[in-house]
């Protein structure tokens, strides 16, 4: 299922609720990240404070995959599509 994220609260709902799908408790998926308990449940409350690291291993841990599109695609593109310069921002 995809999911559109627009706050980091909303990445911390949705990797405790993929945690608890899962049937993973705080303490069995955090050393598959390479987190303690305690952090991880830190990230789930704050997610703001989360690395690109912790973030990947945690989607890993959880059988999630990480996509980036622009606002209003309907479809994921390899990431090689993606053009020579980014945007004016």
């Amino acid at each position: 299922m995809k999911h559109i994220l627009l706050t980091s609260a909303q990445l911390g709902q949705l990797l405790q609720s993929a945690r608890k799908a899962s049937g993973y408790s705080q303490a069995r998926l955090a050393p598959l990240a390479g987190l303690s308990q305690s952090r991880l449940s830190k990230l789930e409350q704050n997610p703001g404070a989360i690395t690109v690291d912790q973030l990947l291993a945690l989607c890993s841990g959880l059988g999630l995959e990480l996509a980036l599109q622009q606002r209003g695609s309907s479809d994921l593109s390899p990431a090689g599509d993606l053009p020579a310069a980014p945007p004016e921002w």
